[in-house]
């Protein structure tokens, strides 16, 4: 397997931080759904909008 520089890697940006994250190995599968660049983004992440906890009984 040819080395690749790490720029050449694909990237995206973080819906919480805003910063930019490369391609790891270990997202290899699921590339297509990483949205977020740690464990702590992804638990930091904005509510939805528009979904509540409740079951909407009064």
């Amino acid at each position: 397997m040819k080395m690749r520089k790490k720029s050449d890697l694909p990237s995206k940006i973080c819906r919480t931080c805003a910063r930019p994250y490369v391609w790891r190995k270990k997202w290899a599968k699921t590339w297509n759904e990483v949205q977020y660049c740690s464990d702590k983004c992804r638990k930091l992440r904005p509510p939805a909008v528009g979904v509540t906890d409740d079951d909407g009984a009064n």
